[in-house]
């Protein structure tokens, strides 16, 4: 007879729980541990890199900077005249000499003037030669009274003489005698005063047509001055050169002195490099720098630093010290490297777009087993294309110097 069992039921139930309890604890554990796994490295082609190995040795430090060759001399062109511009003769680059038009204004008043001037000079000679016809026809009337006096005075002197004669012969008196002596001699006083009166009034005359003829001369001066300034109305460039600027159009008003165009002289040229505030402080006066033109590298110096920084940038002027290539022009787009100074003995690579002098940095170095990890260096001084390595690599370490802000998210990735 088979004897019941007592809690069968019970132990099975049990089972079923602990048995419950385990795989959720199993599955627990598979999920935490999931969650716990790095994500798989991400696969990157080799050849879309650029890599470099770090180096100990002599490091060139050297700053770079973008910038356009601008002429040594050069000269603004001014208006000497107020006026209308009327026409323009030339474009910007266009080569121009010393008598070459650049515009030509027009100034009705100017010119109204000097045909006005034109006009006074023409009456005043006209004038001149009335005066001079009625100056000479007073002249002969008075050369010919003159000569009449002398002749009546002649007349009056043998009078006297032959009637000095008769009154020695006793034909007549003594009175008479003395009368036709003393007629003379008033006569010949008479003369004398005529000549004087004639000369006054010649050098009157003379006064009077030098004053006409000075007049004339002031005439022919204002004229004189009022052609030049017509003749300014044509702006001439005044010197040889390349134009460079032209800030004036068609129509437009402008007053004298206003400047209207900036010539160059193109065969002296200068490099001028914009250098970021933060590397221009090591720049210094005669330091050597060499300036990509595209086609040649041209060596220099520098020659000026200015004082201030403009929107983050420092001007800085580079003499130029070789020949420059056919095709060289103002504004033409340039790059410039300045030599700083030479480090010796150092560990340095190349430099990442953004590496910062003095900093940590995050690069990634290339493993043997063709993975690169993230790795934090600190860096020194920097230069145009190279980095001095303090800590965190070592010499001979290959490194990747292209822009790895794509991975970002993963500290290991896996070069194809």
């Amino acid at each position: 007879m088979d004897k019941p069992r007592t809690g069968v039921a019970r132990i099975k139930r049990i089972q079923r729980i602990v048995l419950m309890a385990t795989f959720v604890l199993l599955a627990s554990a598979g999920t935490y541990g999931l969650t716990k796994l790095r994500p798989a490295a991400p696969a990157v082609p080799r050849a879309t890199l650029w890599p470099d190995k770090v180096k100990r040795g002599s490091m060139l430090l050297d700053v770079h900077g973008a910038g356009s060759l601008v002429p040594e001399d050069f000269r603004w062109i001014p208006s000497s005249r107020d006026g209308l511009v009327q026409k323009i003769n030339v474009r910007i680059g266009d080569t121009v000499s010393p008598n070459t038009i650049l515009a030509e204004l027009s100034n009705p008043e100017l010119i109204q003037s000097m045909e006005d001037t034109l006009l006074q000079i023409r009456v005043a000679e006209a004038d001149l030669a009335n005066t001079r016809a009625a100056q000479e026809n007073s002249a002969m009337n008075q050369q010919i009274q003159v000569a009449s006096l002398e002749n009546t005075a002649k007349l009056l002197r043998m009078q006297a003489d032959a009637d000095e004669e008769l009154n020695k012969k006793g034909l007549n008196s003594n009175l008479i005698s003395k009368r036709s002596r003393l007629e003379a001699e008033t006569s010949a006083a008479q003369v004398e005063r005529e000549k004087q009166r004639v000369a006054i009034m010649a050098r009157a005359a003379e006064a009077q047509i030098q004053a006409q003829e000075a007049r004339i001369e002031q005439y022919r001066a204002s004229y004189d001055l009022k052609k030049r300034q017509v003749e300014e109305l044509k702006i001439r460039a005044g010197v040889s050169g390349v134009l460079q600027q032209l800030s004036i159009e068609r129509g437009q008003r402008i007053g004298a002195g206003t400047s209207i165009a900036k010539v160059a002289e193109p065969g002296h040229l200068k490099a001028q490099l914009k250098i970021p505030e933060t590397q221009a402080k090591d720049i210094l006066l005669g330091q050597v720098a060499s300036i990509d033109l595209r086609n040649s590298i041209v060596p220099g110096r520098v020659v000026h630093i200015d004082p201030a920084a403009v929107q983050g940038t420092v001007t800085v002027d580079v003499e130029l010290e070789g020949e420059l290539p056919k095709g060289a022009r103002p504004d033409q787009n340039v790059d410039g490297t300045i030599e700083i100074e030479r480090l010796s003995n150092v560990l340095y690579v190349g430099r990442p777009a953004t590496a910062q002098p003095d900093a940590s940095i995050q690069m990634f170095k290339i493993l043997p087993n063709r993975e690169a990890v993230r790795t934090r260096v600190r860096v020194g001084r920097v230069s145009a294309n190279s980095i001095e390595i303090l800590e965190g690599l070592a010499e001979g370490d290959e490194v990747i110097l292209s822009d790895m802000s794509g991975w970002d998210a993963f500290d290991q990735v896996r070069l194809n």
